[in-house]
């Protein structure tokens, strides 16, 4: 049953419901520690501050997901032609360009939206893996078994960062020093290694070769971060 207050925001005063909403929704604390952070954040406050003003953060992030589907598509095709993985690497390109610059673009002209970007950029980037990941799986080049780790992997790593993010309010978009952006870049160098050395270590897949690690170091994260995040709600919320 609502309550009495809920029935009058809603009846007579939206307003107030989204007053209160926003009331309710925590600002995170964001910890961005990879390789390229640094570097990475000088160079989009750059180009948010020379990005045309027709352009807005919703355009960035449509760019990023429409790109990472056409990476996972690009995947995909390179079963039939395998310069189709060079077609990914630009794909992947524009992918990190729309998914990394809409949130800087909102915060330098001061046009945020916490609640509708913290939504919206997540939800798409679990519909953008699971494409990308379907386009490993479809390549030829990597086990789909693999991919299918891969992804579940990613997204039980996103689901304990959210988790964190409301329990905690730390939001980490980085584990290891890696984040997306040094993902992306391994990405790209593995297209360029798969058109000379699809095989290696004695008839193995490349890809596969990397995805097994890849999902090794993120099964290592997920536990090391479970573990320690709910040592420090314990100790936070110790019953005397």
């Amino acid at each position: 049953m609502a309550s009495p207050m809920i029935d009058f925001c809603e009846q007579e005063n939206p307003i107030v419901l989204e007053e209160l909403r926003q009331a309710r929704f925590k600002q995170t604390n964001r910890v961005q520690q990879s390789f390229l952070a640094a570097a990475e954040k000088r160079a989009l406050v750059w180009m948010a501050e020379r990005t045309p003003a027709w352009i807005n953060s919703d355009h960035l992030t449509a760019l990023g997901f429409g790109a990472q589907v056409m990476a996972g598509g690009s995947y995909a095709l390179a079963r039939g032609n395998r310069y189709w993985l060079l077609g990914g690497i630009v794909f992947l390109a524009l992918n990190w360009l729309g998914d990394s610059l809409d949130g800087t673009l909102a915060r330098v002209r001061q046009r945020q939206r916490p609640r509708y970007g913290f939504y919206v950029d997540h939800i798409i980037d679990s519909f953008g893996s699971l494409a990308l990941m379907g386009g490993l799986a479809l390549s030829g080049y990597m086990h789909p078994y693999i991919a299918i780790g891969l992804l579940v992997a990613f997204l039980l790593l996103s689901i304990q960062s959210y988790l964190a993010a409301y329990a905690l309010g730390e939001f980490r978009l980085s584990f290891w020093s890696f984040g997306p952006t040094e993902l992306r870049l391994l990405l790209a160098v593995g297209n360029l290694a798969l058109l000379r050395w699809p095989m290696v270590l004695k008839g193995h897949r490349l890809f596969d070769v990397g995805g097994i690690v890849g999902l090794v170091g993120m099964t290592a994260m997920l536990i090391f971060f479970t573990a320690r995040n709910t040592r420090r709600l314990y100790v936070e919320e110790r019953i005397q």
